[in-house]
């Protein structure tokens, strides 16, 4: 491993990540999307930086935009796009990192470290899209006939950075591993405290797509105890699901009904249907089975029950839980002893990050800084200056004790 200290320079650091965040800005946050003009404005910005900064800027088909250095390097990054309404931090922090500490690397002549923007990953088109079509996961092909909400296609979409793009992929052999440093988006480090987090793990997801049936009617007619009411069915599975889950999860399990469409929904009339989604997350796999067993019976319990009908359907594939490597999770842990003695803390990440789908194919180690209150996917996402720059001096020299030379 190398022990050299990167020039890293915190100012620079703080004026482009500034600068990424008037790329769509909107109040103290961003709207910022995947292939909209904001998006597409960011990227050719980025790669201008890039290019400053002495590597080789690369944009694939699918939108990746990687800043290269050498033959082998490590690479550093995250994904500049955001969420409908996101926060200036999500995803950019780690962009601008990456750009940050391969520059200075540059600087110092060593060690090789890359930098890149994957495309997508808050999903406008699907999930983690872009590290999906480099990872190999999803194809060109088959990510082209994904849509929008709007209704726009994938294929459509990308034609917005044809002026951007070149022919073919970064090969995924010239990179030794990948670090991501990204806002925690939840309230552990900042409720303790605390400046960093060196991340063991992403927890597994799963998610069913629930419809309950009964039978419509009329609201002021149709006595209480004749009623097939789908909503009270719904209600009934969320209730039980608290309940049944209680000895079975852990403090750092999450589940959530987190989308419910009524029909006919009108305040006069019994929901003849009840449509919602129920998705479950932990860092362990046979605790997420046995999870999905709980669920299976409550459901059939209560279509038994009711005499309602109850039938499921899988919104996506699961995802399973992808623990970190242990070399570049140690590297991580000693530079947060080293910047943040007393302030730094080993924790799961509970949401999804590029880092999942890299993990197929090199080492990955990821690390989080707060988020104030707990807040993302929201204007009033923010972190600490003094907390951004410590996650920078952390991965920096994490990265330059992991980097080839």
């Amino acid at each position: 491993m190398n022990t050299l200290t990167l020039p890293i320079d915190p100012k620079r650091f703080l004026s482009d990540l500034h600068k990424l965040r008037s790329f769509g800005a909107s109040g103290t946050g961003v709207v910022r999307p995947a292939f909209s003009e904001a998006d597409v404005a960011a990227r050719g910005w980025l790669a201008e930086r890039m290019e400053a900064a002495g590597l080789q800027p690369h944009m694939d088909p699918a939108g990746n935009l990687f800043g290269l250095a050498g033959e082998r390097s490590l690479l550093i990054g995250s994904h500049s796009d955001s969420q409908p309404e996101g926060g200036w931090l999500d995803g950019a922090l780690g962009v601008v990192m990456g750009l940050e500490i391969a520059r200075a690397a540059r600087e110092a002549g060593g060690p090789a470290i890359s930098c890149v923007s994957f495309q997508d990953e808050e999903g406008r088109y699907g999930a983690l899209t872009g590290s999906d079509i480099w990872t190999g996961a999803t194809t060109l092909d088959e990510a082209d006939g994904f849509h929008a909400t709007d209704g726009q296609s994938f294929a459509e979409a990308r034609k917005a950075i044809a002026h951007l793009a070149q022919p073919g992929f970064v090969e995924h052999a010239r990179f030794t591993g990948f670090l991501e440093c990204h806002i925690e988006q939840g309230p552990v480090l900042d409720k303790a405290g605390e400046s960093v987090g060196v991340v063991t793990s992403i927890v597994g997801l799963r998610q069913l797509q629930v419809t309950v049936r009964g039978q419509q009617n009329h609201a002021g007619t149709t006595p209480m105890a004749m009623r097939r009411d789908a909503f009270q069915g719904a209600v009934r599975i969320a209730t039980m699901l608290n309940d049944r889950f209680r000895n079975l999860v852990t403090p750092q399990t999450v589940w959530t009904i987190g989308h419910m469409r009524l029909s006919p929904n009108a305040s006069s009339i019994v929901p003849g249907k009840a449509v919602f989604t129920i998705q479950w997350r932990d860092g362990d796999a046979d605790r997420l089975d046995r999870m999905e067993r709980v669920i299976d019976s409550v459901l059939l319990e209560v279509e038994n029950g009711t005499g309602l009908s109850v039938t499921t359907d899988r919104l996506r594939h699961d995802l399973a839980p992808v623990p970190m490597d242990a070399v570049l999770q140690s590297a991580l842990a000693k530079a947060a002893g080293q910047v943040a003695p007393g302030k730094w803390r080993s924790m799961p990440s509970g949401a999804l990050h590029d880092a999942s789908n890299l993990s197929r194919l090199m080492p990955v180690g990821m690390l989080f800084v707060p988020s104030i209150g707990g807040i993302s996917h929201d204007f009033a996402e923010d972190t600490a200056e003094a907390d951004l720059v410590t996650g920078l001096e952390v991965l920096a020299r994490a990265a330059a004790a992991l980097a080839p030379a």
